[in-house]
């Protein structure tokens, strides 16, 4: 077993379908086919032998998405070098620690790469081979165009074969409640997600993928679909250009699209129709129905915007599909009573426990909870990770293990099932609110005020404050249109801009007022700007905010 297998057979069956393709800079694509990323995959994979790095030896990747990005990760697959995947938009420090954690013995990464990890001691202790691409600077080690010298001529170079649950890969979770931490991923498991991914979306060889987050993109080739990187940064999806996602969209009649709820979010207020999708795929955190609803007006009859849930840990757990939201669960979320996220996908099992920030020892010791009541979402199957990469205190927090050997993964979300056994989401469980009233989880109170005209998104977050903790909501207002420099004017509607906030926190304290949990939400603060993950743009740094909202009620 070895995920990249699935190359050499495409590049048999269909040499000449585009593989990849990557924007220039100047409004053109490079383009590779499937015999051209073969061919670079078996020479670079040749070069990383020469230079030690064969299998088992730990693989830094650090080069954005593009041909060369495909061929590097294929080429240390086959020959069963453990890849290590760590955002570069989580932080230098952040960076650092996952990087001495993880123990890497090889660097691969682009100029820019190279220099932060030279200066500032990334992977000191364990890196000793260094591959650049682009311009070597003062490092040593060999750029990429040295390391394929003269090995086209080798041929191809047979994936190595591994049991399924030997490791694979390294991947780093975003870190948006913490700091990140490494799923250990097996063969086995990029296997499972493959026929999966391809079982649940109905995803047939031949169809065109926009490739706007590289994890999930280095699924293509394995899919048989081609991937199309369009003109983006892939950290900041919240600020691409919708005209270059749709030049991408149009130039090659793209089937399939993956985006953060804050990429969708960008498109779906364009306003052009997508005529070629088939389906879109977002994921990160929830979607907010009325985005969800404008982004469906753009797609052709049929298709349908996906929201599966899962995490770096276990993907996918579950999904549901737009017509399903907007025809039903979208009404219950606008009463607070969370983010309706589907039922579990084939081979996944869901179990509700009761709420713990401690490890469970066994899972024999704890019950599951009954249909309706909101507890701690744990999640069993193929896909789920067994253990957190040289961290036995988060494994043993986040992982339980039952008398057969099966791992039960916590989700760090809490949330409950219905009687049709769909998962409904409440939030994270690190997030809940603790009042002398009671507990408030945040996506079950958020959803009633995210319904609200002129709101954006919310986050409920907790203050100390007179020696309790008060429930805080902070409110993000819809951005302007484009072209408009605010929202409102004065002849909109009669009520002068300044005056706009204190308008919208009365309708905000009414519609409160409709739900016994959301009742007791007195304080309303406004917030030009959420904090967010780098990796979605959607995932809210609460903790952030709650820094924020104490000190304005100061």
């Amino acid at each position: 077993m070895n995920i990249a297998g699935h190359l050499p057979q495409m590049a048999a069956s269909r040499p000449e379908m585009l593989a990849v393709a990557s924007s220039d800079g100047r409004g053109g694509f490079r383009r590779w086919s499937f015999e051209r990323l073969e061919n670079e995959s078996n020479a670079i994979a040749h070069g990383l032998e020469a230079r030690g790095i064969r299998r088992g030896v730990r693989t830094v990747l650090m080069v954005p998405p593009g041909p060369e990005m495909f061929a590097l990760t294929f080429a240390l697959f086959k020959v069963g070098a453990i890849l290590v995947l760590v955002d570069p938009g989580m932080g230098v420090k952040k960076l650092g620690i996952c990087l001495a954690e993880a123990k890497p013995e090889a660097f691969i990464g682009i100029t820019k790469a190279h220099a932060a990890r030279a200066l500032l001691g990334w992977g000191r202790a364990t890196i000793r081979k260094l591959v650049t691409v682009g311009p070597r600077l003062f490092w040593g080690g060999v750029t990429l165009k040295g390391l394929v010298r003269g090995m086209a001529d080798k041929g191809a170079r047979a994936p190595e074969v591994f049991e399924p649950d030997e490791t694979c890969a390294v991947l780093f979770t975003s870190g948006s409640t913490g700091v990140p931490k490494g799923a250990v991923y097996t063969h086995g498991i990029f296997e499972a997600q493959v026929a999966l991914l391809r079982e649940t979306y109905g995803i047939e060889p031949g169809e065109v993928d926009l490739a706007t987050f590289p994890l999930f993109a280095l699924f293509d080739a394995a899919l048989g679909m081609s991937a199309v990187v369009p003109e983006m940064n892939p950290t900041q999806p919240a600020k691409a250009d919708p005209q270059k996602i749709l030049h991408a969209i149009d130039t090659f009649g793209v089937t399939n699209m993956f985006a953060s709820p804050a990429l969708v979010h960008r498109i779906a207020r364009h306003g052009k129709k997508l005529k070629t999708i088939r389906r879109a795929i977002s994921a990160g955190a929830p979607a907010s129905p009325p985005i969800l609803q404008l982004f469906q007006l753009l797609l052709p009859d049929g298709a349908e915007i996906h929201t599966p849930y899962g995490a770096t840990e276990s993907l996918p757990v579950s999904t549901i599909g737009s017509a399903e939201i907007l025809g039903e669960t979208a009404a219950a979320t606008a009463q607070g009573k969370g983010v309706c996220v589907g039922k579990p996908v084939r081979g996944m099992s869901v179990s509700i426990i009761p709420i713990s920030d401690e490890p469970i020892a066994s899972w024999e010791t704890i019950g599951s909870l009954p249909t309706g009541e909101i507890g701690e979402i744990t999640v069993a199957g193929p896909v789920v990770t067994r253990t957190y990469d040289n961290s036995p205190e988060s494994t043993a927090l986040a992982k339980i293990v039952d008398k057969d050997g099966v791992v039960h993964h916590r989700m760090g979300d809490v949330g409950y099932l219905d009687d049709c056994g769909r998962i409904w989401f409440c939030g994270r469980k690190a997030h809940r609110v603790e009042t002398p009233e009671g507990t408030l989880f945040t996506a079950a109170c958020e959803g009633l005020f995210n319904s609200a005209h002129e709101v954006y998104r919310t986050a409920l977050v907790g203050v100390s404050k007179g020696g309790k903790t008060i429930p805080v909501l902070c409110v993000q207002r819809e951005p302007a249109p484009e072209g408009f420099s605010t929202y409102w004017s004065e002849d909109s509607d009669g009520i002068p801009s300044g005056d706009r906030d204190d308008w919208i926190r009365g309708g905000l304290l009414y519609l409160g007022q409709t739900q016994p949990h959301t009742a007791r939400i007195q304080t309303i603060l406004f917030h030009k700007s959420f904090p967010v993950d780098t990796r979605h743009n959607a995932k809210i740094f609460r903790e952030k905010l709650a820094v924020w909202a104490a000190k304005q009620l100061r």
